[in-house]
Order: C-alpha cells, then structure tokens, then sequence
C-alpha cells in the first residue's frame, strides 16, 4: 500500500476516534439523540474530515442502523447506547463504534464485545483464517455468558465502500479464506443477551444509491442530484430532509427506492429483544498491524 494512501487512512482514523470520543461525551441522559448525533457530524467536518455515513446511535434491542430523522424526539434515559461513527479522507474509511450503558446494568455486556474485539485484534495478520477471528469473538463472548450476533459481521473498507470483500465474522463459520497483506477490514462484534440474530425493523432513514436511472419527477430528480453527490456513501434522510423538507424528501426517497436507484438500511433488532453491545475498530492489515482508529 502506497504511503500516501495509508496517511489518508490514518488521517481518517484520527479524526474518527476523536469524534468517537467527543460524542461518547454527549451521551448523557436528558439528551436527544438528533442534537448529538448532529454534534458528531459537525465536529467530524470542523476536523477535516468526510462523513462515511451518518453518525448513528442504536438503542437497546437495535443493533444498528438507527438515525434520526427531522421528526425524532429521543430522548436518552437510561438506555444501552451503540454509538457508530465513520470518516473518510479522500474515500479512504475509519469505522468506530463503542457501546454506553446509561443504565448501569449491562457492565458485562459492554465489556463482552470490547473484550472479543481486543481478543480478536491480538490476532489480526495476513495469514489468519476469518473463521479464526470468529472463534476468538465466538469464546470471549460466550466466555461471558452472552450470544454473538450471527448475522452481523465486520467487513472490509473499500474506496468509496463501507461494506466489501472480507465479511468478519462474529463466531466460526468455518471460513478458511485468509487476511492478506494490505487488507483493509472493519472488526465489529456484537453481543447480545437474547437470540444474536437480528432482523429488520422500521423506518429506515438511512440510504443508499445503488444505480442512477432517469426519472420522471422533476423533485426527485433534483434529490437525486443531490444524493449523488456523497459518492456511493450510505446517507441520512436529515441530510435530504434540511434541504427539501420531510414531504418531499419522503416522496423522493419512496420513488428511488421503488425503481432501484436507492437502498433503504432498516433498523436491526435483535429477534427476541434482548439487549446488545457494539464495540468496532479498523485495522491495515500487515505483519505488524496497523489498527488506525485507536487514539494514542
């Protein structure tokens, strides 16, 4: 991997963490979601960075993929907070994520998966089968008395790409494909105290575009235009919503996903509403890896 292009990565990742840990920060109770997850996103630009994706908070028994729209009135209290940030420099990715138990019950749960991640990047080098990873993050977690979300995993960062080629996964799948030299991967267990499997839920306010493709409606064409331009990256229904207006924005969004052009990420719960626990951190993979998301 070119220099350039591992300074661009570790920029991100500087950025990143320290927006990580300014938004740990806000999570308090009494706050809402909208007015933290828009801190994040700021502080993300004043830093000079790109968003990823938008800034997302998952609350108890949703694992992920839950951002406010304009109309969300949450409030924290007393809630298990997954917070997920991620940064880009150029389309070069950091993803971060840390769990926040607000309640003051769920100590072990948070420490499931932040101890199945330190585990699993102990490991981390080209040459480590991917169902080595998941049997390590399989057994920390497990060790605790928790499940590993099985249908949730870490993913590799591509240009431009959140989620490509390797999947990580959070228990032995008997994958015997290796990390190589070079890789760039997102390792991201999830622990869960029900069923560690997890489903679709509704509404999804975070997108997607998948395909340009003409259509007909001149609001729709012009939210088009302006989702082209977070280049493939997942975005948030606020970001259309600020500009448009919820109407609108919603009209637009319906239409694009109906013909194709865009893909809706819904919530993800957990199926039997147990409570779950993120813990995320991006590593280069080589012989000494480089995880670039960790402060210090």
């Amino acid at each position: 991997m070119e220099t350039e292009t591992i300074q661009k990565y570790v920029k991100a990742g500087t950025i990143a963490a320290e927006a990580l840990q300014y938004g740990t920060s806000l999570i308090k109770n009494g706050t809402k979601v909208i007015t933290i997850l828009d801190a994040i996103e700021t502080k993300i630009q004043e830093l000079g960075g790109e968003l990823a994706f938008p800034a997302q908070i998952s609350l108890n028994e949703c694992a992920a993929h839950s951002c406010s729209d304009m109309n969300d009135e949450t409030v924290l209290h007393d809630h298990v907070v997954k917070l997920d940030v991620g940064v880009h420099i150029d389309g070069y990715i950091a993803d971060n994520a840390v769990t926040i138990d607000l309640s003051g019950k769920y100590t072990e749960l948070v420490n499931a998966s932040r101890d199945a991640l330190s585990e699993a990047l102990k490991i981390v080098t080209p040459g480590v089968s991917l169902a080595e990873i998941g049997n390590v993050i399989h057994k920390t977690i497990t060790s605790y008395g928790f499940s590993p979300v099985r249908n949730l995993s870490g993913h590799g960062l591509g240009h431009y790409n959140i989620h490509t080629k390797p999947s990580i996964p959070n228990f032995d799948n008997g994958n015997k494909n290796t990390l190589k030299d070079g890789d760039v991967i997102a390792i991201e267990p999830f622990a869960s105290t029900g069923a560690g499997i997890v489903q679709e839920s509704v509404p999804a306010t975070v997108f997607t575009l998948v395909k340009d493709a003409g259509v007909r409606d001149p609001i729709t064409r012009k939210v088009l235009q302006e989702i082209k331009k977070y280049n493939g990256l997942p975005f948030a229904k606020r970001w259309l919503e600020r500009t448009f207006g919820t109407p609108r924005t919603a009209l637009a969004l319906r239409t694009l996903v109906r013909v194709g052009c865009v893909q809706e990420h819904s919530p993800l719960v957990d199926q039997s509403r147990g409570i779950v626990s993120q813990a995320e951190h991006s590593v280069i993979v080589q012989k000494k890896p480089l995880v670039y998301t960790r402060r210090g």
